[in-house]
């Protein structure tokens, strides 16, 4: 048998999310430059640096969820286990990550938060093990503020109970790892489908629960509302603001296409480079290395370099915004010029801008694009080339 080690936390993101709207489930939505599981993931690594994590997600997820862990830290890697496929329920989802956990490595304790709660701090997360470890199943919870009314069906108030005695419970709930284990394997056998939380699970078991101090800022992201308060308060939390400014030319030869922001536009000409030559891309890119203060893509992707001939420039965007990523950073805004007499940029404009926006994994309105003529002076006047002007607004933490 394995040896329990003590402590793990197990994060649920197996849900669809479908409150925050239509699109891809919110886990994987981005905030403030990241996807939104990144943020909690990197979050729970940092704040518990002797806890192992796995997240619990759905199956179909598996690609969008290695994006997302691709920029996390190589430390924070080693500690981050293989995700567990979970149910169709969030309880099904849980049980099946603990089933997990228990064939790999069982802790002594676990905690099992909300993938949608990235705000989770170090002390609140040591109340929770030092709840479990005396108490064997406790939850974080809030006291309410407001008067609670019972209604029935018609909305008539029934009762109104005395809200000292009420709480208002969050993650991570907090329990030894075999307790709650039993519990839900408990649960699955008897079909009891109709609790809400590991709380309420341990609770249906027969155990009793206890209520630790919980934290006000460490709010769930349900909606689009929610996303817009988060990231208000990730970007309170990134103060230094920089910019970089970033340019490039191409020449036109030979072809029938060229690539801008990663978009394919049909041409009578292509553009000619050692990549795919996306003058777009590599303004953007340098833009961003200059913010960093961290060289140029000819630097970090010298044309000299075999690898690179053909390759797709949304690697050299990728790469450079990885390293924004790994200092704690997030790009703020993109301002990006077009210069060339043809093709028109007009009838793409929306689809570069969707392309940057998802390469940068922020949101479209992060992103400007603009083209205009030289008024048909000099070498780009004669459209023997294209060039690209971009200026990146990058947030990073004080003092990086």
């Amino acid at each position: 048998m394995s040896k329990t080690t003590d402590f793990a936390i197990l994060v649920v993101a197996a849900g669809r999310g479908s409150r925050a709207g239509p699109g891809v489930p919110k886990q994987y939505r981005p905030l403030a430059g990241k996807p939104l599981i990144a943020w909690t993931l990197s979050t729970l690594l940092k704040a518990a640096p002797t806890a192992r994590l796995k997240a619990a997600i759905h199956r179909d997820d598996l690609t969008a969820y290695e994006r997302a862990v691709a920029d996390l830290e190589t430390a924070d890697l080693e500690r981050l286990l293989p995700p567990a496929f979970g149910g169709e329920l969030r309880q099904d989802s849980v049980r099946l990550g603990l089933e997990a956990l228990a064939q790999e490595d069982p802790p002594g304790i676990v905690l099992i938060h909300d993938g949608a709660r990235p705000f989770v701090s170090a002390e609140l997360l040591a109340r929770a093990h030092d709840a479990a470890s005396r108490h064997g199943a406790a939850v974080p919870g809030l006291p309410l503020t407001d008067t609670v009314k019972q209604v029935d069906a018609t909305t008539r108030i029934i009762a109104t109970p005395r809200r000292e005695t009420l709480r208002s419970v969050q993650t991570p709930q907090a329990f030894a790892f075999d307790l709650i284990l039993a519990a839900h394997r408990k649960a699955a056998q008897a079909g009891q489908t109709g609790l809400t939380d590991d709380a309420a699970i341990a609770e249906w078991a027969g155990h009793a629960v206890y209520v630790f101090e919980g934290e006000r800022e460490n709010m769930k992201i349900t909606d689009t509302q929610d996303f817009a308060r988060a990231e208000a308060r990730l970007l309170r939390e990134l103060p230094d603001v920089r910019t970089g400014q970033g340019f490039d030319i191409h020449a036109l030869g030979p072809g029938d296409h060229v690539w801008i922001g990663g978009v394919k536009i049909p041409h009578d000409h292509s553009l000619v480079g050692h990549s795919d030559a996306d003058v777009l891309l590599h303004a953007i890119t340098d833009a961003v290395l200059g913010a960093l203060g961290d060289g140029d893509i000819g630097s970090h992707f010298p044309p000299s370099d075999p690898q690179w001939r053909g390759a797709a420039s949304s690697i050299f965007l990728t790469a450079a915004l990885g390293k924004l990523r790994a200092r704690g950073g997030m790009l703020a805004h993109v301002d990006a010029m077009l210069i060339g007499e043809r093709p028109k940029i007009g009838p793409y404009r929306d689809a570069i801008r969707a392309s940057v926006a998802k390469i940068a994994g922020v949101s479209e309105t992060r992103v400007a694009v603009k083209a205009t003529t030289s008024e048909r002076l000099g070498s780009l006047g004669r459209e023997e080339g294209i060039a690209a002007l971009a200026i990146a607004t990058v947030r990073l933490p004080t003092g990086d």
